[in-house]
């Protein structure tokens, strides 16, 4: 071989070894990028607070991309999340998401850390404080098994009501022990609870937070008593969840310390009045 074509033919393998190695370079690259870029399916109130997060110092410093996607209803969130289509999700109580592990054994979720309280309070129109509800008053609640059991407790904790020993997280009426002041109780949408406290034939009505702030109410100022942050509603902590398989992923695990960091708590009691209660406990706080 010519002293020339030797010179073109290393000049082509230098080439082509330099072209194979910048591809596994990209390829590589690639691979980090998709392993720390995490989607989190949110709903509502939950979609404006990743958005946000997303886009802090603090989570570029963590060497994380959020992408926040959207959605309307919880089931297909946690169906796409337990189905590894969704990375992580931000929307849902303890309680709910207990109760959607019971009901899909094969595709079950995991618990990522502890977030906030959106307290639920009873509402009214007519009366300043719990007490002066009367006899035989009418009281809204929810028409859906969870809120249903979340407020009867509320009003079991105010003292309007007691409930039975077996009373759990999808109890409704019926598992009231005792109602002394003969409360009578109407079934709504709890989307429409804040219109529902004007209606002449409503003494008071049990509204969760997202739907009280849509209606321009502020659980901290405007209800006649609302949920606490203690062992009674513990189930009623919102969490981040992933699939199961994902439980110790150590990229995800860094969203509840985002989640709780400085900067994005102040964006968060600024933007929803501090009715988004932070709760920074252990996973074992919900499970005692």
């Amino acid at each position: 071989m010519s002293k020339r074509k030797i010179i073109i033919s290393a000049a082509v393998l230098v080439v082509a070894v330099g072209g194979v190695s910048a591809i596994l370079l990209n390829s590589k690259a690639a691979q980090t990028e998709n392993k720390n870029q995490i989607t989190i399916g949110a709903i509502g109130s939950d979609s404006q607070v990743w958005s946000h997060i997303a886009k802090l110092p603090e989570t570029k410093k963590a060497n994380i991309r959020i992408k926040v996607k959207d959605f309307s209803d919880g089931v297909s969130l946690n169906t796409a999340t337990a189905q590894g289509k969704i990375d992580v999700n931000a929307f849902q109580s303890y309680a709910y998401y207990v109760a959607y592990n019971k009901s899909n054994a094969s595709e079950k979720l995991a618990v990522l850390g502890t977030t906030y309280l959106e307290p639920m309070g009873v509402y009214s129109d007519k009366y300043k404080t719990i007490k002066d509800i009367p006899d035989g008053a009418t009281i809204a609640i929810a028409n859906n098994a969870a809120n249903t059991a979340r407020g009867l407790r509320l009003l079991a904790t105010s003292g309007l009501i007691t409930l039975k020993p077996n009373f759990g997280s999808l109890s409704g009426v019926n598992d009231i022990l005792s109602n002394p002041r003969h409360l009578k109780f109407k079934e709504i949408d709890d989307t429409t609870g804040p219109r529902v406290i004007k209606d002449s034939q409503v003494d008071a009505a049990l509204i969760g937070n997202t739907v009280a702030l849509e209606g321009k109410l502020n659980v901290l100022k405007d209800a006649i008593i609302y949920e606490k942050i203690n062992r009674s509603t513990k189930d009623n902590i919102n969490i981040l969840a992933t699939s199961n398989k994902e439980k110790n992923n150590q990229n995800f695990k860094k969203l509840v310390k985002l989640y709780h960091s400085a900067a994005a708590q102040k964006y968060i009691k600024k933007t929803f009045d501090g009715t988004k209660v932070e709760v920074k406990e252990p996973i074992s706080y919900l499970t005692k």
